[in-house]
């Protein structure tokens, strides 16, 4: 048997120019979407991912804007920036790009990002609402790792999901949306006994770790669904999932790839994030 390969530029495209034309009718209507991000220090990581953000903006007509901080900004300085972002009515997502540097308290941060610009999905408050089912908007991998499974056209309630992760920012929040489409879902991490055992029962497997080519063929059931939501680099420098491609692509029954599945899809949900925040900041003048 070899896997399927899901096609992650082929979803993208097809939900960007969804998004693009929603885009233009909000601004017919007077109102363009707007998203600024906020990057402290020089991450050459996260300045990819800015780069790829501010691109993607571009691309469905979204209005952006990129705040690049020194590593030595203070605390009260970035406050001080989300303070005056929340107030611009120009502006309807604000994400503030992570790690930041040690001497900032990350929770503070996110707290101090108003609820309704939130289009990470990382505000206590939000994260209180996915939990108990009201509606909010969606971290956007997990969202992103929905949006795959749904264009497979396989049945997710009833179905074993383990989910290997447990961050706040993948794990958590997408056992929470597994469960939401009825699937029976487990979650495994570092301290998990028998993890073979256990993602070998799983119709759908979300691999979401951060440890390069974790999951092997030995991890999966024949047949099973399995997304990568890992980004590593392997011993060769190469960027890899924590999946071992190669080898699980002999058994699983579909299977995403790294680069160019999960990382472009939580982009284009960042997109539909800020597009749906500007609808709520125009339905509610």
């Amino acid at each position: 048997m070899s896997a399927h390969i899901i096609n992650g530029k082929e979803i993208v495209a097809s939900i960007r120019e969804v998004i693009k034309q929603e885009v233009q009718e909000l601004v017919i209507q007077g109102k363009q979407p707007g998203l600024a991000v906020v990057l402290v220090g020089d991450d050459s990581a996260s300045a990819v991912y800015v780069r790829n953000k501010a691109k993607a903006c571009e691309e469905v007509g979204i209005y952006s804007e990129v705040h690049r901080l020194p590593t030595d900004t203070s605390e009260t300085e970035l406050l001080s920036l989300i303070g005056s972002l929340n107030n611009d009515d120009r502006i309807h997502g604000i994400l503030v790009q992570l790690p930041l540097p040690a001497h900032i308290n990350e929770s503070m941060v996110i707290d101090m990002i108003s609820i309704s610009k939130d289009v990470d999905c990382f505000h206590p408050i939000n994260v209180g609402n996915l939990l108990i089912g009201k509606p909010a908007l969606l971290p956007c991998t997990p969202a992103g790792v929905m949006e795959i499974l749904h264009t497979l056209n396989e049945p997710i309630a009833g179905k074993h999901a383990v989910v290997v992760g447990r961050s706040n920012i993948v794990g958590k929040p997408m056992a929470l949306l597994l469960l939401r489409e009825d699937a029976t879902v487990t979650i495994c991490h570092s301290k998990t006994k028998n993890l073979q055992e256990i993602t070998r029962q799983a119709d759908i497997l979300i691999a979401a770790v951060g440890r390069a080519k974790m999951i092997t063929k030995d991890h999966v059931k024949p047949g099973a669904i399995v997304i990568d939501v890992g980004m590593n680099r392997d011993e060769h420098g190469k960027l890899c999932g924590d999946v071992d491609f190669a080898d699980v692509a002999q058994s699983a029954g579909y299977l995403s790839s790294v680069p160019g599945c999960v990382g472009p899809m939580t982009i284009t949900m960042l997109l539909r994030n800020t597009l749906e925040a500007a609808r709520h900041a125009q339905a509610s003048v």
